[in-house]
């Protein structure tokens, strides 16, 4: 199972003063957090892509090529791109170029996103959330199979045999599918024989393995061997040297985001109490010391019938900026050994 993590660039206000950080100063911690994850040994990072004042991560392949300079092992990905609001043509343009700078080491994770901010910013009508993805998920793998592409589509211009450059270092960039509850993305990325990497950012992960066997029965119908239907997991997370250390450093940001992103979609307010569920036994939340997140990691693994990767989505602990490279290390030094021991 590789091992990652994945950031939003939260940029959260001090619980005390209310103050913001500066974005400058917040987007070099987030460099570092990768320069940190790569010296540990951690397989992937992966940054998100949101157009929000919480978040600085609205370019991230510009990050991720900022971090390939500095880096020389830790795959680069995206996590995801939103793709039904992108143009496939410049994301591949920029994904190739990346491949070039890491040597190799660029992947994407693409979906439609959770947030719908991005379509009415780029002129897109959210009424074809699904059918932009579909075309434009069908365009960006055409893309990958030849350089000069003849392709006719309802959302974007045709292409007549135009030449897309540069083409990738390695002769195929690694594309998973993003999916959230969806039945319907799925059973699209098992037909299509693509990994999937599936967000569990709440609940319980027992209450997708429906949803994991229907990805893996829409594969098996398409003719894919099921060593290419790899899984992953998207998920809360963070690594302290207590339990109650890694809980009181992630809950603050947590509670926060949640509570702002809740007010706009009609949640109720996080209590500590459903936090602590979530971070306990049988809740989806990979919060503790390094020997409790380890178990909780295979126990996902096991219930999901198998994964092949996990990612750490902790960005909401970013104030806390040296627990939050204590707690890469961690993951790297010590939870890592544990589930790597299991192969």
């Amino acid at each position: 199972m590789e091992i990652g993590i994945d950031s939003f660039a939260a940029i959260l206000p001090d619980p005390e003063t209310g103050k913001l950080p500066s974005s400058t100063d917040r987007m070099a911690e987030l460099i570092e957090e990768v320069v940190v994850a790569d010296r540990v040994g951690l397989d992937v990072f992966g940054i998100g892509e949101h157009h929000r004042s919480e978040f600085l991560d609205s370019a991230p392949t510009i990050i991720l090529a900022a971090a390939a300079a500095r880096t020389t092992q830790i795959r680069l990905t995206s996590a995801v791109t939103v793709l039904s609001a992108a143009d496939p043509v410049r994301v591949f343009q920029e994904f190739a170029t990346l491949d070039l700078i890491s040597k190799g080491r660029a992947e994407l994770v693409v979906g439609r996103g959770s947030f719908v901010e991005a379509y009415p910013l780029f002129g897109l009508d959210t009424r074809h959330y699904d059918e932009l993805f579909a075309e434009k998920l069908d365009l960006f793998l055409k893309l990958g199979e030849t350089t000069d592409i003849t392709w006719e589509g309802r959302f974007r211009p045709a292409l007549k045999g135009q030449g897309v450059f540069p083409r990738p270092h390695q002769s195929q960039l690694p594309v998973w599918i993003g999916a959230g509850g969806s039945p319907e993305s799925f059973a699209r990325a098992g037909a299509l024989g693509l990994p999937l990497m599936v967000a569990i950012i709440g609940g319980s992960f027992d209450r997708f393995r429906s949803l994991v066997d229907h990805y893996r029965e829409a594969g098996q119908r398409a003719g894919h061997n099921s060593e290419k239907l790899k899984v992953g997991v998207h998920a809360m997370g963070f690594v302290a040297e207590t339990n109650m250390a890694a809980k009181d450093a992630f809950f603050p940001g947590w509670a926060h985001l949640t509570t702002k992103i809740g007010r706009e979609r009609g949640w109720s307010p996080p209590t500590r109490q459903q936090f602590e569920i979530m971070a306990g036994p049988d809740g989806a939340f990979l919060v503790g010391d390094p020997k409790t997140v380890a178990a909780k990691m295979l126990q996902a693994s096991e219930t999901l019938g198998g994964l092949s990767r996990i990612t750490f989505q902790m960005s909401t602990a970013s104030l806390e900026t040296e627990a939050m490279k204590q707690s890469i290390e961690l993951l790297g030094a010590e939870v890592a050994p544990i589930i790597r021991s299991t192969r």
